[in-house]
């Protein structure tokens, strides 16, 4: 009968358990991210907001600027919850601080228009400014 040398074994071993431990720590998120994400785009488009809504949630409270935009725009323009500025802006703010360029131009806009903060123009241009450099 044929044995596998011991070292593919242990190499084999090593593998699963650093799989299982990225895993664990979250950095095989991407992986799961990308068809979750998806999942929750198209829920949006298919009205669906709901869905969306519980699928965006958790990628932006794990800090994802994509999910933290499309929060704060369903906040901003009330679609699948109630209005809210304020959580607009708080969802918008995350996402731009990590330099989300939608996020920088609706925080422009939420301050020149005084969306859920009182008119701000200074800070409407620093906004702006941040998402004009990017294009």
């Amino acid at each position: 009968m044929f044995r596998l040398p011991s070292f593919v074994i242990s190499f084999a071993a090593l593998l699963r358990s650093l799989v299982l431990t990225l895993f664990m720590m979250g950095s095989l998120t991407p992986i799961v991210w990308a068809d979750t994400f998806q999942e929750g785009l198209e829920a949006y488009r298919e009205g669906e907001y709901e869905r969306a809504f519980n699928i965006f949630l958790p990628f932006a409270e794990q800090g994802d600027a994509a999910a933290q935009y499309n929060l704060g725009l369903m906040y901003d323009v009330g679609t699948g919850v109630p209005q809210d500025y304020k959580k607009a802006l708080i969802w918008y703010t995350k996402a731009a601080e990590q330099g989300y360029v939608w996020a920088q131009y609706n925080l422009g806009l939420m301050y020149a228009e005084g969306k859920g903060v009182p008119e701000d123009y200074k800070q409407a241009l620093i906004w702006y400014t941040k998402a004009a450099e990017q294009g």
